[in-house]
């Protein structure tokens, strides 16, 4: 080999010619905190190349500039094109159109600017186009060279079917995150909203849809289980049946090539390991193969499954499966029928003979494939090179992870050679015809190993005059040539070096048909596999010429006769230990007959079915293989009914669609009644009318009994579910009072907008409690130990949403109140916020401070919802009294002679001056909740009496009462009927809207809890003595549309008006 050096002028990614090394000339000197990498290379044919590389700076964590390289002589020299695609252009990914490698995109980086460079010329020249979006990834198509899907950064999805020169959106929306999602089809020269089309009717999980090859999957979780659905070659979504008690946790699907899916699935019992199913053609039936694969997490958090199909020969797979707690090697010839250990090496790289007796010992692999492109896995095949298997692993009981791992490989006659003692890296050269293996090791080389024997023997060469830290290789075209380019540094300080390796020059001829030998594929000495012999034609280990591009795997097959061995498990049966098929204990034969109509034929299950790919003829073929037989006839069975989302909650007014399973019976002649629980049902002839779903609109909210019904001549099946209906809560309004009394009972009321909207659960976190409580019930009663601010906080749960409201509540040991009115204008700039009311409470109760000189601390104001505006002001103990008693010093006199003489005004804007009044009567007049009895009480007392008396003429011709208070003297020991007197507490204007209440109404629990009270109160005057003539006090109050009646005995005089003020201090807490 010529040793010498040239000046490519490259840079840090430098390349060499025929093991010559370009040292760098690169003008920016190495920083520790900037790094220059190759991105991306492309191999366009035998001799061009393509190499973005990129100078990252990770003070400023992004990429300042970027190079684009191209080379026309298998890398001996490269060409800078920055000039042809922008001076200070920076790119960011390099794309080559998998159907026509000359053509080429490059992305620039959308920090700095969006925009693409097409190339139709293998990179030679570019034309640059602008975006209006931002591409985040590219999907080609298999097959079309100009059609390219791009998602963008705003979650659009978008479609070319110019190369890039021009864009349309196909779908806005496009995105995961969501807790549902929609699997949308549309042809892509006319993808309008006109010609979408939803192929599963209903909604998804998020990330679960699956395209590959033939087969359409995805993913519906109900109940927290998930249910998997597959589309064989675009036709109806059909539930993958799996057996029955599998129970998934999480489903992958492995492969789906020769028209059959390879599952890994998660089952409910495994953590660390899954096992694998394969199902018929359509994908929709699976049995199981392996069970216990290992698994393990990915770089990106993907589940990694330690399954590999090798590549060359159908039907071959390699697995890890854990056993009694260890993890061995299998191999299986037919697609996962028959799994058996690895055969170890006769013999280690010193002829020493091994002893390893199976299944005590055996050969165990690692199999994981890099996914890296500039670095080798643990294992590797080529379709080029069909039998040839490289793979690290060690010898033993169980697979081992330690440092020191041996290489081995796979032979043409199917045994298990010893190639390394070390790890390596092999690549395949000239198809397969040579190998390359270079060291892996943190250390420097210079030296590599070829072989053209398929490793029986090993030349080694040396690459570079000085030891190179290889970071990577460039194997691509080099599956087909006999060129290949390494990539590292000299120091963990110096520059990348890259060094072209050309073996050409080691041969000096072609392969002829003579450099050839057949092989033979078997297993164990058995030459049929998947029914048929297969014959290769491979290189003799003797011939030392070049195949090149120009060959091709050839192979030649002679049936073989059908055999048990031919045949798997089908769906619902079991293999057993004398290797028979029989049903699972769940499965019931006469089932799979579910889809037939009568007057039509079904394939009856023997229990097998011909693995998928098997070419095997005649023999037990007939014994094994499905009877066709006429279908029988059945009543329903297994009748399921969902809603094509999968839940049990709809909107009201929305279309809930159903959708209709059955699972035995002639379906044709099954009809199908459904009955929506609302008083509306339809009635169907047959289920393959319903295929599409059943579509109703609920109306009002509730919860409804949805009943599915099927029958036939031989009998019926019902079904039902409970749907739940909601509306969608908009807002909602704590009613509580703004001042409460330290242990005395508060009712909490939360109002809804709407006030139907389903079923409701409240959360109700009140004052100090880490508890909450949880009602189904709007209202709650409490109680406040301590006197300051107690916050209460109610949420309101409905569906998918909730929405909370909090109200903060002074506690006192007593207080006073009086209710407010306001000059008419005020109405006329009332929003009924509760914002507003806060502000303009703040106003009134400074306008209250100013004109009466109360101090802040004893008065508190809120304005209550509705209208006509009202508010109350409450007059609070004062906390500088060393007794705590009352204030005797009359407060509330002066607040209300301030009130009375229209002393309280304030502005609410530029010319609406409001005035703020005493109201005749409040809920709770001047309440004083201490237990000191004035002496007045008598005077009130009577003035009462004389007030309603005086009233009782009006009532004759006036019945409109909107608040009365109705006192009743019985004045001998029987009752007195229909002697109430009535006392007129509003203007009449208002008593007009209000209604009359019903004294006959049973009271409220409200109510009751008075009464409780007032029984309390009873009690304290036990011990006097009662009077002659007892009192019937009759009591009605009306306040914002609530009308409370009471009745109260009183023994005396001195205790009706007790219980008066007891009656009132509790209406004023409504």
């Amino acid at each position: 080999m010529a040793a010498g050096g040239t000046d490519c002028g490259l840079g840090r990614c430098c390349p060499s010619v025929s093991f010559r090394l370009c040292r760098d000339i690169s003008p920016y000197s190495y920083i520790s905190s900037i790094g220059l990498y190759i991105d991306c290379s492309a191999f366009l044919d035998l001799q061009v190349i393509l190499m973005l590389t990129k100078l990252f700076d990770f003070n400023l964590n992004s990429v300042t500039e970027s190079s684009l390289w191209r080379s026309t002589d298998y890398g001996a020299t490269y060409q800078k094109l920055n000039d042809k695609v922008g001076a200070k252009t920076i790119l960011s990914y390099l794309y080559v159109s998998p159907n026509n490698k000359r053509k080429i995109m490059l992305l620039t980086d959308p920090e700095v600017e969006s925009s693409l460079l097409i190339s139709s010329d293998e990179g030679a020249t570019y034309q640059k186009y602008r975006l209006n979006f931002y591409i985040l990834s590219l999907l080609f198509h298999p097959e079309q060279e100009d059609w390219i899907l791009a998602y963008s950064h705003d979650q659009k999805l978008y479609s070319s079917v110019e190369f890039g020169r021009r864009w349309q959106v196909v779908h806005e929306r496009v995105r995961s995150g969501y807790s549902e999602a929609l699997y949308v089809t549309c042809k892509l020269q006319n993808c309008t909203d006109a010609n979408k089309g939803k192929p599963f009717p209903g909604y998804i999980d998020p990330n679960s849809l699956v395209v590959q090859d033939e087969y359409v999957f995805v993913q519906v979780s109900t109940a927290g289980r998930p249910i998997y659905y597959v589309s064989a070659k675009r036709d109806v979504f059909t539930p993958m049946k799996l057996p029955k008690y599998t129970l998934p946790k999480n489903l992958h699907v492995i492969s789906t090539d020769e028209n059959r899916v390879v599952a890994a699935v998660q089952e409910w019992n495994q953590n660390e390991t899954y096992n694998l199913y394969v199902s018929d053609t359509s994908g929709v039936y699976y049995t199981l193969a392996l069970e216990n694969v290992v698994s393990s997490m990915g770089p990106e958090g993907n589940v990694m499954v330690d399954l590999y199909e090798v590549a060359g020969i159908k039907g071959m797979f390699l697995a890890n499966r854990k056993t009694d707690n260890q993890v061995k090697t299998y191999i299986t010839y037919n697609r996962g029928r028959d799994w058996r250990l690895l055969q170890a090496p006769g013999k280690d790289l010193r002829a020493n003979s091994i002893h390893c007796e199976l299944p005590y010992c055996s050969l165990h692999l690692h199999l994981h494939v890099s996914a890296n492109p500039y670095t080798s896995g643990n294992i590797a095949s080529r379709e080029s090179a069909p039998g040839i298997i490289v793979a690290s692993g060690s010898i033993g009981s169980e697979l081992t992870t330690s440092n020191c791992q041996r290489v081995y490989h796979l032979g043409c006659r199917n045994t298990w050679r010893q190639i390394f003692n070390e790890e390596y890296a092999v690549l395949y050269l000239d198809q397969g015809g040579a190998l390359v293996a270079i060291r892996h090791t943190p250390l420097p080389i210079r030296h590599l190993w070829l072989s053209f024997d398929e490793g029986r023997q090993w030349n080694k060469y040396s690459f570079t005059s000085s030891p190179l830290f290889v970071d990577g290789v460039l194997g691509e075209p080099g599956e087909e040539t006999l060129i290949m380019t390494i990539f590292g540094h000299v120091s963990h300080r110096s520059e990348w070096q890259l060094v072209k390796i050309d073996f050409r020059s080691i041969f000096n001829r072609r392969c002829t048909e003579a450099d050839y030998q057949t092989w033979h594929l078997h297993n164990q000495g058995e030459p049929c596999l998947m029914g048929v012999k297969r014959i290769y034609r491979k290189l003799k280990p003797t011939s030392r010429c070049v195949m090149g591009k120009t060959y091709s795997v050839s192979m030649t097959s002679g049936p073989c006769e059908c055999t048990e061995a031919d045949f798997e498990c089908d769906y619902g049966y079991e293999r057993r230990t004398n290797g028979k098929c029989t049903p699972a204990f769940w499965f019931h034969p006469s089932s799979m007959s579910r889809s037939c109509t009568m007057g039509m034929t079904f394939l009856n299950s023997t229990g097998y079915r011909k693995v998928v790919s098997n070419n095997c003829t005649a023999g037990v073929s007939m014994e094994y293989t499905a009877r066709r037989q006429q279908c029988p006839i059945q009543a329903p069975r297994g009748l399921h009914l969902v809603t094509s989302e999968g839940t049990l909650t709809a909107t009201l007014g929305t279309n809930v669609t159903f959708l209709v399973f059955l699972e035995e019976g002639d379906g044709a002649r099954t009809s199908i009644t459904l009955d929506f629980g609302d008083g509306h049902a339809v009635t169907y002839s047959n289920v393959s009318s319903i295929e599409d779903g059943i579509k109703h609109i609920y109306k009002t909210v509730g919860i409804y009994r949805v009943t599915a019904t099927g029958e036939n001549s031989l009998g019926s099946e019902t079904t039902m579910l409970y749907l739940h209906v909601t509306c969608q809560l908009e807002y909602i309004h704590l009613s509580a009072p703004f001042v409460a009394v330290r242990n005395k009972e508060v009712n909490l009321t939360a109002v809804l907008w709407p006030s139907q909207v389903g079923t409701v659960t409240y959360i109700w976190w009140i004052g100090n409690n880490t508890e909450p409580v949880i009602t189904l019930e709007g209202s709650v009663s409490c109680t406040f130990p301590r006197e300051g601010i107690s916050t209460v906080t109610v949420q309101v749960s409905v569906g998918n949403s909730i929405l909370q409201d909090r109200k903060s509540i002074a506690v006192h040991e007593y207080f006073r109140s009086h209710l407010l009115a306001f000059s008419s204008n005020l109405d006329d700039h009332n929003p009924d916020v509760a914002e507003w009311r806060l502000d303009v409470s703040r106003v009134i109760r400074n306008s209250l401070i100013q004109a009466t000189g109360v101090r802040e601390d004893q008065l508190l104001v809120t304005v209550l919802p509705g209208l006509p505006t009202a508010a109350e002001f409450f007059l609070l103990p004062d906390k500088q009294l060393t007794e705590g008693k009352p204030d005797k010093s009359s407060l509330s006199e002066v607040l209300l002679g301030a009130l009375n003489q229209n002393l309280v005004q304030f502005t609410l804007r530029p010319g609406v001056q409001v005035t703020v009044y005493a109201a005749h009567l409040s809920a709770a007049p001047l309440v004083d909740t201490s237990e000191n009895h004035s002496g007045s009480a008598m005077l009130m007392l009577l003035s009462v009496v004389v007030v309603g008396l005086a009233v009782f003429v009006i009532y004759k011709f006036k019945r409109l009462l909107s608040l009365s208070l109705c006192l009743t003297v019985n004045l001998s020991s029987r009752k007195i009927p229909g002697l109430n007197v009535y006392a007129q507490m509003q203007n009449e204007k208002e008593q007009e809207m209000m209604s009359p209440a019903n004294p006959t109404e049973a009271p409220s629990s409200s109510q009751r809890d008075l009464v409780h009270s007032l029984e309390i109160l009873d009690t304290e005057f036990n011990s006097r003595p009662i009077g002659e003539y007892p009192l019937l006090l009759t009591l009605t109050f009306g306040l914002h549309f609530n009308l409370l009646f009471l009745h109260c005995l009183c023994h005396s005089i001195e205790h009706c008006f007790m219980r008066l003020i007891l009656c009132s201090f509790f209406v004023s807490q409504r």
